[in-house]
């Protein structure tokens, strides 16, 4: 909600958004025809929240597109497992995050431990269309992964800054990591990516990440007259780079089609598991 538009980070996986087609960077101009030019961003997430089983149509901006598009919504409770996982052929364990909740650390444990069980050569790590969630979360699903080190830094404007480490109690510390990334990937997914690659944990696979990496506070003004958004610290990785309108650069860069998704060819998984595969020969 930062632009002048509430814009889609990335729909959340088998939510109804994402089976309506809204896709990242969307930008929500008008909803149920009221138009939203001059609306707060707040003021239109409301109006897009609703009952379970009614419809919501919204007028959304789409870059590329001359027109506006229009997507009717039946809106449903979402419930979606954070984490997921599966194994994939040549022993590799496929694990999808997508989002940083307050279930996301137990259900990752939980997945850890179907997959260990299976005895694993190597991982992928799914992180498209995440939006991510919360910082703590963000850095207890890092610790899974990296033994030691920083694993974010909290850079506040006076010059001070917060850092957070790894908690040291990782799973999987000393298997090889593939990640994918996207343009829905954000927040506390860039979090985790940034931090796995500054350790060479891991290679990035996809398209630039999103690029959020901001920490706001809301001060409200005085008489009642509304209230300020005011960015008061930014993200750094552990190599202290800016996620905030930046995003992480993938290590090797794989676009994914609209013709991709309609024939179901997923070339980022394709190039995630032929490096992974390379990675794996070499331990």
């Amino acid at each position: 909600t930062e632009g002048e538009y509430l814009t889609i980070i990335s729909p959340i996986e088998g939510s109804p958004a994402e089976a309506a087609g809204l896709k990242p960077d969307d930008q929500i101009i008008a909803i149920d025809g009221m138009d939203m030019t001059g609306s707060t961003p707040e003021e239109a997430r409301q109006k897009v929240l609703g009952p379970a089983g009614t419809t919501v149509t919204l007028t959304v901006a789409r870059e590329g597109e001359p027109e506006t598009l229009e997507f009717v919504i039946t809106r449903a409770k979402i419930t979606i497992d954070s984490v997921t996982g599966k194994m994939l052929e040549n022993n590799i364990a496929y694990i999808d995050i997508n989002s940083f909740g307050d279930k996301t650390t137990g259900e990752l444990q939980t997945v850890l431990d179907e997959l260990l069980a299976q005895n694993p050569r190597g991982v992928v790590i799914d992180l498209r269309n995440n939006p991510g969630g919360y910082l703590q979360t963000s850095v207890e699903v890092a610790s899974q992964f990296i033994d030691k080190g920083v694993i974010l830094y909290e850079q506040y404007g006076n010059g001070n800054r917060d850092q957070y480490e790894a908690l040291g109690n990782g799973r999987m510390t000393d298997l090889p990591i593939v990640v994918l990334v996207n343009e829905g990937s954000a927040s506390a997914s860039e979090i985790l990516a940034g931090a796995l690659q500054d350790y060479g944990r891991a290679p990035l696979v996809g398209v630039q990440s999103y690029g959020k990496g901001s920490v706001q506070q809301w001060i409200p003004l005085s008489d009642e007259n509304g209230a300020a958004r005011v960015t008061i610290a930014r993200w750094l990785t552990p190599d202290e780079r800016l996620i905030d309108g930046i995003g992480l650069t993938p290590d090797y860069i794989v676009e994914l089609t609209d013709d991709d998704l309609a024939n179901q060819r997923d070339p980022q998984l394709d190039k995630a598991i032929e490096v992974l595969l390379g990675l794996m020969a070499q331990k």
